[in-house]
């Protein structure tokens, strides 16, 4: 399998994403949100970076099970009930995301709602992986 992330020169910069991803692969896995939720089914932490460190080791579990690991993110999507939060955290939000999941980013969306599952949640993300090899069912 290989991704191969694409950022033309004709658009900004990315930072802590990808313009595009391409895949060459023949398994796909579509990751649910996963939010700051325990194994107990409890909201962990109480600030943005506590929750997003939370919610990402969800979606790196989830998708460790299925067989992928970070670099296999083709896509991923964090919804949060407080952008302008989210943009004052970035660096700090980077900093984890680069410690959990390293530099492959994917193509990323950050996408702005009223509230999530949980009304205390702040953050939720969900993803998209292209693996080559058959991992569990």
């Amino acid at each position: 399998m290989s991704l191969h992330r694409h950022n033309p020169a004709e658009l900004a910069p990315p930072a802590g994403f990808a313009h595009a991803v391409t895949a060459n692969g023949n398994r796909f896995v579509f990751l649910a949100g996963q939010s700051a939720l325990d194994s107990g089914g409890t909201l962990v932490g109480t600030t943005l970076p506590e929750q997003f460190a939370a919610a990402l080791g969800n979606l790196l579990v989830a998708l460790r099970h299925a067989g992928g690991g970070p670099a296999d993110l083709a896509r991923v999507t964090v919804y949060t009930t407080d952008v302008a939060a989210y943009r004052e955290e970035a660096g700090e939000l980077g900093r984890i995301w680069r410690r959990m999941a390293g530099r492959d980013y994917p193509a990323l969306a950050v996408v702005g709602v009223v509230r999530l599952r949980d009304e205390r949640a702040l953050v939720e993300l969900d993803g998209f992986a292209v693996l080559d090899e058959p991992g569990r069912p």
